[in-house]
């Protein structure tokens, strides 16, 4: 989780009213972040990974004066239409989408510029996945010239001078000299084309999402305006960052100007402040709170959270990530109600707890594997269709998908674990080989029989990425696995065309097919962008 060092003075002025130290060691726990310390200048705090919009000054004051009923209720922002716009096409399927905005009228000086800073950088660790789900970029308008490009050049044709550089420095050497260039050149490790700004002077502005230019890039006390972008692999994500940011900007008294976004195919405007509609169910909150509620009182309470209410819908405001359900308008009822005023109640059951079989065996497993030198991974039921089986060089199969998936990278439930294990070694290519991991978790299938139509099994993974390995190698850890687990299998000759035809075996438990072991295809090695021999073997461990 994030730590934040926060001006103490700015905090209590952005409040509007004086709070002594104790209130706030008193209050600022029960919004849910952990206080660190409290000094005469700061206030240093760790910021829960749901709450991005509490990571600076500005966004940490707006939560904490509506949970003290200061100033409660839905904050609105004006936004003013800039008429221009940001095209953005000719992008590398890897790194689409980009998001812009300018803000105007700002009077910074020393704090406000450490407070952006820290923003954008703990947004990118954070929200945005230590920059690989995308970036933040600040540039002073004075320095730029309307309208923006956003596009890719291949790395022969970009050079400019990084931010804190000395000399204007061609891709190959940003990514090698630059400190910057070094801590992110993996990201964009393989890309044919790289991304760039480029103003209407064809002037570079940056290259995403590695470095801001110096001359055009970097923004001091004396800026007035800004031109503020966001870009990566998930639009809805990149809003959120970016709203998050001008709604820091706009409470150090910015005044956002929106612009129009240019894909080609589809043009829309940003920033769009709508509150998402969450529909309430009284009854629901009442039964999981065990407390009873009306209309105002959930407007109160609602508003002490920042959130919105009208005619039975929790209005949630842009910046708020961490709402996706009614549930978690039931966890914000419960913070605003708070914690201490809840009756404690001892459960009228006694149970005595114990391990299950599954995580008996699960926990035996990882104990074997961890002692052949293996790290274990835990990755999320949800993935993608692609991920399953154009990558895993596989057919169509019939996959069970969310109704609503919130974008293509996370639209289907996983029916292995292999893929999930071979994605992550391509995202870890920049790392020391060998790389030896395991993971054992649940998959889900279609099953007629079930009122559900699915069925969740346990499987068990390893994948080892080293040139100095063969099928033996993992056949011998195969071998050693399920004899330490008294398991009684055999091995038979398969093809499979996730694998190398000679090199597969299917694995045999109980007569039944468990699962394969052998070497990945290379066209699998080149669909997820390997060039390292990789032995892999799954089972499906509920015959066990």
């Amino acid at each position: 989780m994030p730590t934040v060092t926060l001006d103490k003075k700015t905090v209590l002025k952005l409040l509007g009213k004086k709070v002594s130290d104790e209130i706030l060691k008193d209050r600022i726990p029960m919004l849910g972040t952990d206080l660190e310390s409290i000094s005469d200048t700061e206030i240093v705090v760790e910021i829960f990974p749901n709450r991005p919009d509490m990571l600076s000054e500005e966004g940490f004051a707006r939560a904490l004066s509506s949970f003290m009923d200061i100033k409660p209720g839905f904050v609105k922002y004006e936004i003013k239409k800039e008429n221009s716009k940001v095209t953005v096409k000719n992008l590398p399927k890897t790194w689409p989408y980009a998001v812009c905005v300018i803000v105007r009228g700002l009077k910074l000086d020393d704090n406000k510029l450490r407070s952006i800073i820290q923003l954008q950088e703990k947004l990118g660790v954070t929200l945005l996945r230590k920059r690989k789900k995308g970036g933040i970029g600040l540039y002073p308008m004075d320095k730029i010239t309307l309208p923006i490009n956003f596009t890719s050049r291949p790395k022969e044709k970009i050079q400019f001078r990084p931010l804190e550089g000395k000399t204007i420095m061609k891709v190959n050497d940003i990514l090698v000299n630059h400190p910057t260039g070094r801590e992110y050149a993996h990201i964009i490790s393989g890309w044919k084309n790289y991304p760039i700004f480029v103003d209407s002077s064809d002037v570079i502005m940056s290259m995403p999402p590695i470095i801001n230019s110096h001359d055009v890039g970097k923004v001091t006390k004396d800026t007035k305006d800004v031109f503020v972008e966001a870009t990566g692999t998930d639009l809805n994500i990149l809003k959120i960052a970016l709203n998050i940011m001008i709604t820091t900007l706009a409470d150090m008294g910015g005044t956002i100007y929106s612009l129009e976004m240019d894909y080609g195919t589809e043009k829309f405007r940003f920033p769009d402040f709508t509150p998402r509609k969450i529909k309430l169910d009284k009854n629901y909150i009442e039964r999981l709170l065990g407390i009873e509620l009306n209309d105002s009182k959930i407007k109160e309470l609602l508003g002490n959270m920042g959130i919105g209410y009208k005619k039975g819908n929790a209005l949630v405001p842009v910046y708020r990530a961490d709402i996706l359900h009614q549930i978690d308008i039931v966890e914000d009822i419960a913070v605003a109600y708070g914690y201490e005023n809840f009756d404690e109640e001892i459960p009228k059951v006694a149970t005595i707890a114990s391990e299950s079989k599954g995580t008996i065996l699960e926990r035996k497993i990882a104990e074997v594997m961890t002692g052949f030198g293996m790290l274990e991974c835990k990755n999320y039921h949800i993935t993608s269709d692609e991920t399953l089986t154009t990558k895993m060089n596989v057919e169509k199969q019939q996959l069970i998908k969310p109704e609503n998936p919130a974008n293509i990278e996370y639209n289907t439930l996983r029916n292995n674990i292999l893929p999930g294990l071979m994605k992550i070694l391509s995202e870890n290519t920049h790392n020391e080989y060998p790389q030896k991991l395991f993971e054992t978790g649940d998959v889900i299938h279609f099953d007629k029989t079930s009122t559900t139509q699915t069925k969740e099994n346990a499987h068990m993974s390893c994948v080892i990425a080293d040139v100095n390995s063969d099928f033996s190698t993992i056949k011998a850890i195969l071998e050693s696995t399920l004899k330490s687990l008294d398991v009684k299998f055999s091995l038979k000759k398969a093809k499979h065309s996730s694998y190398i035809d000679g090199r597969i075996a299917e694995i045999k438990i109980n007569g039944k097919n468990a699962g394969y072991v052998g070497e990945i295809n290379p066209q699998v090695l080149n669909n997820w962008n390997l060039e390292i021999p990789v032995l892999a073997y799954e089972i499906d461990l509920s015959n066990l």
